[in-house]
This record gives C-alpha cells, sequence and structure tokens, in this order.
C-alpha cells in the first residue's frame, strides 16, 4: 500500500483537469527529468508525442496538448504566469520552435508532432508517449499513465517501493476506512488528529501549516475570482459564466477590498435557506468556471471537481462558524484528504477509470467528512458522512460535451456540495455506530460499479450528453 499525504490528494494546479492537463503537464516535466537524467537531453533534435485513449478522444477540449507543450517548455503548473498561456502557445503554434524546457530550440510542428491515437493503451485510459529523435538518429521513448487527480505513473512503478517505505514509517498506516477507525478508537484521537500524526512523518509542523495556507489561498482565489468574472467561457459551447450574477444578486451593497474582507462582507448577508443555497451554489460554480478557462484551481481530488470541497469548507466559514480559525481550515482540509485517499487505494479518483462518480462522488464525500468533524461529528459520524454522499453518487457518468469541462462537470460541482452538506447533517443526526452501509463496502461498490460501467461513459465524450448535445446544438 502507497503511502498518500493529503498534499497528493490537495494539489495545486492550472485547469481544466487534473487527468488530462495537469496530469500530462507534469508528464512533460518527467520525462524532461528523464531526458537529463540520462545524459541526452542536449542530443534532442526532434519531438513527438502520441496521446492515447481518453486523452485523445477528449484531450483538446481538455487542454491536454496545450499542457503537455508548457510542461516541455518548462513551465511548472503551480507557478506559471497563467496570463502567459496563450501567448507561450501562439508562439509555438507561429514559429513551429519549441523551447524544450527553456534550453534548447527545435523544430515542432503542433499539429503533427502531436498525434491524437483513438486506440487504449494497456494499464489505463489515460496513456501518453513520448519520443525523441537524437542527433545521432537514435530514438528514445517514454510512456507515463495520467491516472487521475495529477497523479502521473508509469507500467512499471519504480517508485512504488520508495512509497511502500514511507508507508510503513507512518505511524498510523492507513488502507482502509475501518482501520483508520480503529486507530481512532485505540488512540482516542479524531481524524483529522491521526492524519496530522502521519503527516509529521513527512515534513514539520510549518510545512504542513505553510503547505496548507497556500491551498486554502489558491481555493478561497479560485472563488474569488470566479465569482468576479462575467463573461463567456471558452471552448465553443458559449457556455455563460452564472457565479458573476448570482453573486452580484446576492452580495447586494456590501463592501469589500480583497478575498480576507469579501468573507466578513458574505457574513454580513442574509442566511435564509435560500441564500445559503444560491451562496454554495455560487462558490461551486465560480471555482469550476475558473477551471474551465484555464485558471488555477486546487485538484479536490482532481480539477474537474474542484469546486466541491471549497465550496463546503467556505460554507462552514461565512455561515456555520463566523469565528473559524485557520485550525478549522487544517482540520477540514487533513479529513477531506484522508477521505480521498481512502477512495483512491480502495477504487479510483479518475473518470476515464470510473465516471464521474470517481470524481465529483469522492469530492462528495471529502467535504461531507471534512464538515462533519468541524461541526462536532465523531471519527464514525465523519465516515457514515462520507458514504452517504458517495452512496447518492453511485453510477454516476462522464459525459462532458464537446471535451470540454464544462456540461455538465460545472453544475455537478454545485451538487456534489450541497449533497455533502445534507450527507453531513444526516450523519450528525444518526447513531454512526449503527450504520448499515460502512464505508468500505460503498468504496468497493463503486469500485465494482466503474469495472461494470460501459466505456463510453468514461470520459470519451462517446455517450450521454456528449452524443445527444453538440457544438452545434449551441
Amino acid at each position: 500500500m502507497e503511502c498518500i499525504s493529503v498534499f497528493d490528494m490537495l494539489k495545486i494546479g492550472v485547469g481544466p483537469s487534473s487527468s488530462h492537463t495537469l496530469g500530462p503537464w507534469r508528464a512533460a516535466q518527467r520525462w524532461v527529468a528523464e531526458l537529463k537524467a540520462k545524459a541526452i537531453f542536449d542530443q534532442v533534435e526532434k519531438i513527438h508525442i502520441d496521446l492515447y485513449g481518453s486523452l485523445s478522444l477528449t484531450g483538446k477540449g481538455h487542454a491536454t496538448d496545450i499542457a503537455t507543450l508548457l510542461g516541455l517548455s518548462g513551465y511548472d503548473p503551480v507557478t506559471m504566469d497563467i496570463s502567459k498561456i496563450d501567448t507561450e502557445i501562439a508562439s509555438i503554434e507561429n514559429n513551429n520552435l519549441l523551447y524544450l524546457n527553456q534550453e534548447i530550440k527545435i523544430p515542432f510542428h503542433k499539429e503533427t508532432n502531436i498525434k491524437f491515437n483513438r486506440k487504449f493503451l494497456d494499464f489505463h485510459p489515460n496513456g501518453m508517449i513520448f519520443r525523441a529523435t537524437l542527433k545521432n538518429g537514435k530514438n528514445r521513448s517514454s510512456s507515463f499513465f495520467s491516472i487521475g487527480g495529477g497523479f502521473v505513473v508509469k507500467k512499471a512503478r519504480k517508485n512504488a517501493k520508495k512509497k511502500q517505505d514511507k508507508f510503513d514509517e507512518f505511524p498510523f498506516p492507513v488502507e482502509n476506512a475501518n482501520q483508520l477507525l480503529a486507530y481512532c478508537k485505540k488512540e482516542n484521537l479524531s481524524i483529522s488528529n491521526l492524519v496530522l500524526q502521519n503527516e509529521r512523518s513527512l515534513r514539520t509542523d510549518d510545512q504542513i501549516d505553510s503547505g496548507l495556507q497556500k491551498i486554502w489561498d489558491v481555493m478561497l482565489e479560485s472563488m474569488y475570482i470566479g465569482s468576479h468574472t462575467e463573461g463567456i467561457l471558452p471552448g465553443g459551447l458559449q457556455v455563460k459564466r452564472r457565479s458573476f450574477e448570482i453573486h452580484q444578486r446576492l452580495i447586494g451593497d456590501q463592501k469589500y477590498q480583497c478575498p480576507e474582507t469579501w468573507i466578513t462582507a458574505i457574513r454580513n448577508t442574509e442566511v435564509k435557506f435560500r441564500q445559503i443555497l444560491k451562496w454554495v451554489t455560487c462558490f461551486a460554480l465560480s471555482v469550476n468556471e475558473v477551471n474551465a478557462s484555464l485558471g488555477r484551481v486546487v485538484t479536490a481530488p482532481t480539477n474537474g471537481s474542484a469546486g466541491t470541497v471549497p465550496a463546503v469548507l467556505m460554507y462552514y466559514i461565512v455561515i456555520e462558524n463566523h469565528k473559524a480559525t485557520f485550525d478549522d481550515i487544517k482540520r477540514f482540509m487533513l479529513v477531506a484528504g484522508e477521505i480521498g485517499s481512502l477512495f483512491k487505494k480502495g477504487a479510483t479518483i479518475s473518470a476515464a477509470m470510473g465516471g464521474c462518480q470517481a470524481e465529483i462522488g469522492v469530492s462528495s464525500a471529502m467535504a461531507a467528512g471534512g464538515l462533519t468533524e468541524l461541526l462536532g461529528g465523531t471519527p464514525e459520524q465523519v465516515l457514515m458522512a462520507s458514504e452517504i454522499a458517495m452512496e447518492h453518487h453511485l453510477g454516476l457518468t462522464c459525459d462532458p460535451i464537446a471535451g470540454l469541462v464544462q456540461v455538465p462537470c460545472i453544475e455537478r460541482n454545485a451538487m456534489g456540495a450541497i449533497k455533502a452538506i445534507n450527507a453531513a447533517e444526516i450523519a450528525l443526526e444518526s447513531d454512526a455506530t449503527k450504520a448499515k452501509v460502512p464505508l468500505d463496502k460503498v468504496i468497493a461498490t463503486m469500485w465494482d460499479t466503474a469495472k461494470d460501467m460501459n466505456s463510453k461513459y468514461k470520459e470519451t465524450s462517446k455517450g450521454g450528453l456528449a452524443v445527444k448535445v453538440s457544438l452545434s446544438d449551441c
């Protein structure tokens, strides 16, 4: 079993997709590092990229080609000035040159040097092969698989032993929810405190706090930017940004200058039931509108489901607890990250493997668990809330129209957030020690459902809404 940190489940990256954008971006960076490690980087004369399966079928809508080029060009998704993305890609296209890692300029024709192959490679639906021709005429290639949530692996997982060693060093190595609960009972620890002990075996308290603060900053910024940006999303579907107008109607004449003072302004608005629903919807939509426009978001556990977790955490801060502190944010993220890791270990967080239940379903379970602990829930209630949230997402397909992470993806984040809050409330009103469906059972069921699901409903745009509605209809 691998070591999975909260920082593996919550990653800062660029939209619109963790598996189709962030993953290929990271794969390109890793390939450059491989070339350097083999001392052949300076010998590269030509490059060709083959994208397979889901990366091919929905790759253009997910900006897979763009992300790959940015990775090869030496940019990092965490730090790149995203306002320069269009300029960089236009330069490659107009000059037919790729500035490999900002070190070597090589001829590159985007339309011919990136090939979208409809067939699927073995091992995983999101496969890619990088090929280099060297000055001596020899060829070198390397394959990668983007397995969801920004995780990238090779078929022969060379780092698996290293991750296993780290897992064994955890004071509380967790493989499943039942084991997690057993540790909590034995040590009399909340889930967040237990996860914190494991994180401390990987990094210092200061590193944990600063890392989680950066994650929250990006979450808050994406909600702020999304709710303050109007217009049409790119891609051709002509999807109008809705969070801007929802926000305008909700915020009224409240005054603020930045995301932090925005929180105070929201707290001063009406908190009737319909307003609460609208605020949560606004938060979720805003993040995924940013994500759909190649903005910076946090995978939770993926980019396509990036809006659910921050929307529910924001709900807690502005509605449930006006005195919430960073410690509350930290606890929420530790729990959410752990719940997400259970699904990754026991099932999948890749829509190409499991449909949207693996993204929105998991994000809703993560958010439900985090919220339940903050509202005073026991470890049993935390797990029950996560189970309830996933139970009512089982079988959810991934059928993006035109391969874009817009319809139905953006709205699903709002639905997932509302379900998470509802799941938390149900769990808090229940005797979770007598839960009928353990979390491990629903994780196993989700994986069975994923394996049984028809492949056309797994992020291929070959079934569902993706074939019922086309760009021409819009």
